[in-house]
């Protein structure tokens, strides 16, 4: 009777022991599919790829820095080409959203402003991007450009509308301009505390402000990612 008693134990503490490993196995799926790293490209021009700058200063590796620091397991992959306009990201943009590309920060734009292409151009390449990366699955975040007033207010009015209207109709993410961060009423001495020589790209400091303005923007694209 006592080792029957015991084998009636030993069976009751086996299933137990499984039902509570069960029950931890079921606890801790989220847990762990939330803990998979996120791949994040970034598919832009010289300001992505972090020209005039060391390696580590340029925009990618910090805010891939900055993410972490906030606990977000992201590996950021640097898909900015010095010189890019809207059209070399759309050439770009089938081989940047790899099976591995969780997300997508597209920065595009500057250098069609520097050349004076025609809004409806720029417009198009960035409704193909976006489309693609749509199709892939892939959320993204687009930062915003704002055209200067030279080339008159219907240029401005139409590339300026850009952004918005794109993000809008791909329900993505939309971050008002790359130079957020480092924007101010006194220009010129935002130039002279954050910019290069040339006027044009951020130098590590005026980098790093944009960073910790875009950042959490980047973490709500993350938490995207399904």
């Amino acid at each position: 009777m006592a080792r029957a008693f015991g084998v009636l134990r030993f069976i009751t503490y086996g299933a137990f022991a499984t039902t509570r490993n069960v029950i931890a196995a079921i606890v801790l799926i989220p847990a762990m599919a939330q803990a998979e790293q996120v791949t994040i490209a970034a598919l832009g021009d010289s300001l992505t790829q972090g020209y005039g700058l060391i390696e580590q200063d340029g925009f990618v590796p910090q805010m891939e820095t900055w993410l972490r620091e906030k606990g977000a397991d992201v590996e950021m992959i640097n898909a900015g080409v010095s010189g890019d306009t809207t059209a070399g990201g759309l050439s770009r943009v089938g081989w940047t959203l790899t099976p591995d590309v969780d997300a997508m920060i597209v920065a595009l734009g500057g250098n069609d402003l520097l050349r004076g292409i025609a809004p409806e151009v720029a417009r198009s390449n960035l409704d193909g991007i976006l489309q693609a990366a749509d199709a892939a699955g892939v959320p993204v975040l687009l930062v915003g450009m704002q055209a200067p007033g030279n080339y008159g207010p219907d240029y401005k009015a139409a590339f300026d509308a850009i952004y918005p209207e794109l993000a809008e109709a791909y329900d993505s993410q939309l971050f008002p301009s790359f130079f957020q961060g480092i924007l101010s009423d006194d220009l010129s001495s935002a130039r002279a505390q954050f910019m290069q020589p040339d006027g044009i790209h951020p130098n590590a400091e005026g980098v790093a402000r944009i960073v910790d303005e875009m950042g959490p923007a980047v973490l709500d694209l993350i938490a995207r990612v399904e």
